[in-house]
């Protein structure tokens, strides 16, 4: 079993700041993929949508979409990242167990599974692999500790999805107290942007009336997703099942839309992209993806 002290990600934070101060840049054309869920207004995932329902833009500029497919089988390379500090320790039997069926019920053959938990440290429990066995005992044998290092498991796990291949998703598990200096939200945000990396997140809140509640975590969590094109659910004991349910469903019914972007010079790596789609009369459909990409110079 590999630690990794949170400590040494403060190394990395330079890197970011140079990024803020560099003169404008010249990107090469690369074909950006972005993932898109269309749910109705109960929530429901819609099928069926073809390649001219979408517009697609990228800082305002509408772009060709060259790559179109429904209910992408493209393989999945996952980070279950699990909270097991002592704010979420009453629940953590029941989370197991419904990761346990969340992971039987959604790893395919193609896809591989990286496990952490995160407390005061993170710590990689199981590499990432497409057997069920080594999974089903990492889960079975999570280390718990005092802090919650939730930035910097979200940095980390980022960092770890940026070499996989496939559609690179971050499953959060927590309550969405930080309690450790180190990395911040910033940080943890930008390197799931710049990864790729779709975070969804399992929010979990006991008591909903508890005065000692993390709101502002909680929020850190639901912009992280939003931001990311992955989605957030609320999940008490009770509904950690159901939670884990949504989530495949999510993966199981996205649209890949691909474009390649102008190629121009610009003061700044960040892109923002829209999509919008042409709505059926009557229909009230929202459209869910990620709301940009950092391009890096020279590719």
């Amino acid at each position: 079993m590999r630690f990794l002290p949170v400590s040494l990600f403060a190394l990395l934070l330079p890197a970011t700041l140079q990024a803020q101060t560099s003169p404008p840049i010249r990107v090469d054309v690369k074909l950006v993929n972005v993932f898109v869920n269309v749910t109705d207004a109960n929530g429901t995932p819609v099928g069926g949508l073809i390649k001219d329902d979408f517009t697609l833009a990228e800082d305002g500029r509408p772009q060709k979409i060259a790559v179109f497919e429904r209910q992408s089988e493209m393989p999945l390379s996952i980070v279950l990242a699990i909270d097991t500090s002592g704010s979420v320790n009453k629940d953590l039997a029941i989370e197991k167990h419904a990761a346990h069926a969340f992971v039987h019920s959604l790893l395919r053959p193609v896809d591989r599974l990286d496990l952490i938990d995160f407390s005061s440290d993170v710590r990689e429990v199981v590499a990432f692999t497409n057997k069920l066995k080594p999974i089903d005992y990492g889960i079975d044998n999570l280390m718990t500790g005092p802090a919650t290092a939730l930035y910097s498991a979200v940095y980390l796990a980022s960092q770890s999805l940026a070499t996989q291949p496939g559609r690179k998703v971050l499953i959060l598990i927590s309550d969405g107290g930080n309690t450790v200096k180190g990395t911040d939200y910033a940080d943890a945000l930008e390197q799931a942007v710049r990864s790729e990396t779709m975070v969804f997140s399992i929010i979990d809140v006991p008591i909903e009336a508890d005065a000692g509640r993390d709101t502002g975590g909680e929020h850190a969590m639901i912009t992280l997703s939003q931001d990311t094109g992955g989605k957030y659910y609320y999940a008490d004991a009770a509904h950690l099942d159901a939670a884990f349910q949504k989530v495949s469903e999510d993966l199981r019914t996205q649209y890949l839309l691909a474009y390649y972007p102008e190629h121009r010079i610009t003061d700044s790596d960040y892109r923002k992209i829209d999509v919008s789609l042409k709505q059926p009369p009557n229909a009230h459909y929202s459209v869910r993806h990620r709301t940009g990409y950092y391009a890096t110079p020279g590719h």
